[in-house]
């Protein structure tokens, strides 16, 4: 089960996880799982203002920023990718 994530949490990468930008994607690699994922472009621009953000919460500010979406729009895709990096064991929240 999952934990409640919260937007004032901050996201961080597993050690297991390989990362690779080919392009415009970002290859995700899950050493322990051996298993991998991938992000579209969208998703590796989520990806990296997460990781860049002190919180989910500044990130989706910055997101606000840089994309013409409705801001309740973007926090559900926001929640909805982190939900599923947590859950492959991808990321970590704190």
């Amino acid at each position: 089960m999952i934990k409640k994530i919260l937007f004032n949490q901050k996201i961080t990468i597993s050690e297991d996880v390989l990362t690779s930008q080919v392009e415009d994607e970002l290859v995700l690699l899950h050493l322990e799982r051996e298993s991998y994922y991938g992000l579209d472009a969208v998703g590796l621009r989520m990806w990296t203002v997460l990781l860049e953000s002190e919180t989910i919460e500044e990130g989706v500010r910055k997101l606000l920023k840089e994309y013409d979406v409705d801001e309740n729009t973007l926090r559900q895709d926001v929640l909805s990718l982190v939900e599923k990096l947590v859950e492959h064991g991808v990321v970590n929240v704190t």
